[in-house]
């Protein structure tokens, strides 16, 4: 019972700091996309070339991120992703000028890169080992639903707020959430992992797990989530930039 509950009470966190993490580092940007155009000046594209860069920023640090995981164990690592990610919110919701808004947004790559699916995946395998695969499904499915919570949420609030003031909440939201859960919950024992570059056993096990029933069913699965999420994060875009469109002559004959 005692090794089972930490690993529980692990599984329920990174349930709920998933949602919240994809929502404020992700799916937060395409529902403000039209509302920070129309703010700065900003073209769609350029503004999108920010988030895009995060994405490409996270791509490039998971390797150095999973050989920290092994080495030093989720916890630490999730807690210092969580950190970086609300310091890289502050910075998007207060950037003046567009190079400092991807530089912020390559900052919020760093923390995407430790706190999103392949961490948390690396925590629930290491933890679970051979039973990891329902560990594993439970988090996609739950985690599926962060779009369904956050993109609603941003709309809700980028009427009162202003697309700033909604990435400020968000920060906080972060900050109160994930932090506190990464740091205190996620403390299953954790064995270091020293591994030899280029070794032939990481790459013959890779290979047994990329070919088995279960990484199919596990990919299927995000798929299926990520292609939903998708279909509603380009709806929510194009509702907004249309906001965004016949809002901003209004402001500017005014102005």
């Amino acid at each position: 019972m005692g090794g089972v509950e930490p690993r529980s009470r692990a599984l329920a966190a990174l349930c709920v700091t998933e949602i919240v993490s994809w929502g404020v580092l992700y799916y937060a940007f395409p529902v403000l996309v039209g509302a920070i155009s129309a703010d700065t000046g900003w073209s769609v594209a350029a503004a999108t070339g920010a988030f895009s860069v995060g994405a490409l920023v996270s791509a490039g640090a998971g390797i150095v991120v999973g050989r920290l995981i092994d080495r030093h164990g989720p916890r630490v690592v999730m807690t210092t992703g969580s950190v970086v990610g609300v310091l890289a919110v502050v910075a998007i919701a207060t950037a003046p000028t567009l190079p400092l808004f991807y530089a912020a947004w390559a900052l919020a790559g760093l923390a995407q890169a430790a706190t999103f699916y392949p961490p948390a995946f690396a925590a629930l395998t290491g933890w679970y080992g051979e039973a990891r695969v329902r560990a594993l499904t439970t988090l996609t499915l739950v985690a599926g639903f962060s779009s369904t919570v956050f993109a609603p949420l941003t709309a809700a609030l980028l009427g009162p707020l202003g697309w700033r003031g909604v990435f400020g909440v968000l920060a906080v939201v972060l900050a109160v959430v994930t932090v506190p859960l990464h740091a205190v919950l996620l403390t299953p024992p954790w064995r270091a992992h020293d591994r030899v570059a280029g070794g032939a056993g990481d790459a013959d096990h890779a290979r047994v797990v990329l070919r088995s029933p279960r990484f199919a069913v596990v990919t299927a699965v995000i798929r299926s989530a990520r292609s939903a999420s998708t279909r509603r994060r380009s709806t929510s875009s194009r509702c907004s930039s249309g906001a965004a469109w016949t809002w901003a002559p209004r402001r500017s004959r005014w102005g």
